[in-house]
């Protein structure tokens, strides 16, 4: 009777060198077989610079692997049936006056964004009714309503994106962090496809 290893492909792998890959580096698996070590241990792919920055390990590829050096065990695949390996090749640090001009151009960008806004909306004429509305006076210049207005604004840029510097006010992710993670499914979804159609042409040929 056949032993059955249950095998999950890991969705991603980062890896910041090239090196070899071994069978437990880009999937989990369990098993009452007794050479589980030797098979979590086992040579499945060594990266080299040809690979540039991104490989995909099919699960068919590792069943086939697995299958020549192990007959006797049945592959059972759960989940993923893929792994995209990223390779982050180090990379020089930009330079200080590089960030410096990169923060000021956002800054100033952002600033006109905001400006903009501002007086697409009339915010300014808006403010001064409220003033009157309130007072019963006319002036130009609230700025009981506008500082604590724009001291509001900053504050709820940082708690929309949840962040200050590194620290995180909730586990909530931001919505900001919600749209690069549908981001980077769909282009996972697009790196699996294509890397399956190029597949399939050349058994095909």
């Amino acid at each position: 009777m056949a032993e059955i290893v249950y095998l999950r492909m890991k969705k991603n792998l980062e890896l910041d060198r090239m090196q070899e890959l071994q069978l437990k580096d880009i999937a989990f698996l369990t098993t009452q077989y007794n050479a589980k070590k030797n098979l979590e241990s086992m040579r499945i792919y060594r990266i080299t610079e040809k690979d540039q920055d991104l490989v995909v390990i099919d699960s068919f590829l590792i069943i086939e692997h697995l299958n020549k050096v192990y007959p006797n065990l049945e592959i059972q695949v759960i989940g993923p049936t893929h792994t995209i390996v990223r390779i982050h090749k180090r990379r020089k640090l930009p330079s200080t006056i590089m960030s410096s001009f990169v923060w000021i151009l956002l800054f100033i960008g952002t600033a006109m964004t905001i400006m903009n806004f501002h007086y697409d909306v009339s915010m300014q004429e808006v403010q001064q009714k409220l003033h009157y509305l309130l007072t019963g006076e006319e002036n130009d210049y609230p700025l009981w309503i506008q500082i604590p207005y724009s001291i509001g604004l900053g504050l709820g840029m940082l708690l929309f994106f949840n962040h200050w510097f590194n620290k995180r006010f909730n586990e909530e992710p931001s919505p900001l962090e919600v749209e690069i993670f549908n981001y980077q499914q769909a282009l996972d979804n697009y790196i699996s496809h294509h890397e399956n159609k190029l597949n399939d042409t050349d058994h095909s040929g």
